[in-house]
């Protein structure tokens, strides 16, 4: 983990001058592409190269289980999480589609399952069959936060040695919204109701119990010495091992995108170990999770779609990954005044 984070840099201020000079070239009015422009230049820039493209796109689907469904904060039983990676690995979820659609590939990875999965495909980080409730203490052990985390990046460092331009985040596991609004809550100090939303859309008084269960695992397991603390304390699994991908993407300079509040609080853990991380994200939308707006101010990103998605998975990533596709071969297809021979810029 400390050599992956001794390695992420800066954006690469030249590489996105030239690309905005590039855009500004382009046989169009300057600006008529709005956020597409603004995509390919920060695109520019986390890849070092004026002109980069986007072929080899992978979404990466990591699952967890978590003690804290104990305490009535989810619709669904904790058996869900293990029935719908078996449903990822035969291709019949909403991410295999969309993924499909946009040409990626999946890998799903198995950070923290209730249960054994044997099905081929699956990749087994396992660091144990699910978190601790953590209104009780900590979720799991500091050196098992820093396992899943650098588990995170091995699978990053597996997956990039085969060539990837771009990754995707998402995730599955029930109850996993609960950690999720905790550690937003406790590391923007803000009341947990503020961040707390319906998850899987549980009803007012099991909300009631969610927002309560975080406040109490809050003033129990607080104060906090670092992120890697709050995130064995408050985190899970999978949580975990999203941070790790951030992190190892980071630091070969490879866009992230994330999709929605899952992901958006591993991006909150990847920026309080290392701030240069939120350099490299992306966020792909807004997530109905009343706590993702937070989650975006905080990072400082804005989300490229706003579909009133909540599924997580990764689905929002796919969709958002074809515009951010579209934008780099605007960047690199489309000719300038000069190439298409037109005499004056419009």
């Amino acid at each position: 983990m400390e050599e992956t984070i001794k390695k992420i840099g800066s954006l690469d201020e030249d590489a996105m001058e030239r690309a905005r000079r590039r855009q500004s070239e382009l046989t169009k009015p300057v600006g008529s592409l709005g956020v597409l422009e603004e995509i390919s230049i920060k695109l520019a820039g986390i890849a070092g190269d004026p002109m980069p493209k986007i072929k080899e796109k992978l979404i990466i689907t990591m699952a967890g289980d978590h003690g804290v469904v104990e305490a009535d904060v989810s619709a669904y039983p904790s058996e869900v999480t293990s029935q719908m990676v078996n449903n990822f690995l035969t291709g019949g979820a909403a991410i295999n589609v969309l993924a499909r659609h946009i040409g990626a590939r999946i890998v799903v990875v198995d950070m923290g399952v209730a249960a054994d999965i044997n099905e081929p495909g699956l990749i087994v980080k396992k660091i144990g069959y699910g978190t601790r409730n953590m209104v009780k203490g900590a979720a799991m052990s500091r050196e098992d936060a820093i396992k899943a985390i650098e588990a995170g990046i091995t699978v990053f460092e597996e997956e990039y040695e085969k060539g990837i331009e771009i990754v995707g985040t998402g995730d599955m596991g029930i109850g996993n919204t609960t950690p999720s609004s905790a550690i937003i809550a406790a590391v923007v100090g803000c009341d947990p109701k503020l961040v707390t939303g319906r998850g899987t859309g549980i009803d007012d008084i099991s909300l009631g119990k969610k927002i309560n269960a975080i406040k109490k695992a809050i003033e129990i397991n607080g104060p906090f010495e670092d992120a890697i603390d709050l995130l064995s304390k408050l985190g899970g699994f999978e949580i975990a091992g999203i941070t790790g991908v951030i992190l190892s993407a980071a630091s070969h300079r490879v866009p992230v995108v994330i999709d929605g509040f899952i992901s958006g609080a591993s991006a909150i853990v990847a920026g309080e170990i290392e701030p240069r991380s939120k350099n490299f994200i992306f966020a792909s939308h807004k997530s109905v999770e009343i706590g993702h707006k937070v989650i975006l101010d905080h990072l400082g990103l804005s989300p490229i779609l706003n579909l009133n998605m909540r599924l997580g998975e990764g689905t929002g990533a796919a969709l958002a990954m074809s515009i951010i596709e579209a934008s780099s071969k605007i960047l690199n297809e489309m000719k300038t005044f000069e190439e298409a021979g037109i005499s004056e810029k419009i």
